[in-house]
């Protein structure tokens, strides 16, 4: 694993888990979110998203996480390995709404100045909403990657199918057996007896 794809519905951890890979390997890590999303939310243009990408993906070694499909093919075509995030959509669903509640709430910047803001709580609009665009795009996102997976197209790929935060904790652990570093938990403080 070199060169690693990390896909997956919004909020389903991608990119915590891409820049944790990211770490283990030694590569650098690139959310497709911080290219796309330039300041006031607005889309960088396809042609100059593609340049970037493509470049960034001409590299030795790297994890790049998103679900962009206008740029799919450029990063598809150097990866060796699809990690895809496949978890229930309670799960997604209860992430996503934390995230964003943090992220509102706390005024965090995401990409290029951009924050979330509290109507992505207030509008059902997918276009609008985090949470919306998550709830509508569970479903067609697991029967896209489930048909890329076993198309021959994708052949040269490894896919790595993770259903469950559990799934997840087990494959980085595996990357850090395999590439020889040891995991770092946190410490348990034993609790003060009264």
């Amino acid at each position: 694993m070199r060169r690693v794809s990390v896909v997956g519905t919004s909020g389903s951890g991608k990119s915590t888990l891409a820049r944790e890979l990211a770490e283990i390997l030694g590569v650098p890590h690139l959310e497709l979110d911080a290219v796309h999303h330039q300041p006031g939310w607005a889309p960088l243009p396809t042609g100059e998203f593609r340049r970037i990408i493509a470049a960034r993906a001409a590299a030795g070694g790297w994890v790049i996480d998103g679900n962009y499909g206008r740029v799919r093919d450029l990063v598809w075509a150097r990866a060796d390995t699809v990690v895809w995030l496949d978890l229930p959509k309670r799960t997604v669903m209860r992430q996503v709404v934390w995230r964003t509640l943090r992220r509102v709430a706390l005024r965090r910047e995401l990409w290029n100045g951009n924050r979330e803001r509290w109507r992505n709580f207030l509008t059902w609009n997918p276009e609008q909403s985090v949470i919306s665009w998550a709830w509508h795009k569970h479903a067609p996102d697991h029967a896209k990657y489930a048909a890329a997976a076993a198309s021959p197209a994708s052949a040269h790929l490894r896919f790595i199918r993770l259903t469950s935060r559990r799934d997840v904790a087990r494959f980085l652990d595996d990357a850090r057996s395999e590439a020889g570093v040891a995991a770092v938990r946190p410490r348990r403080v034993p609790r003060a007896r009264r």
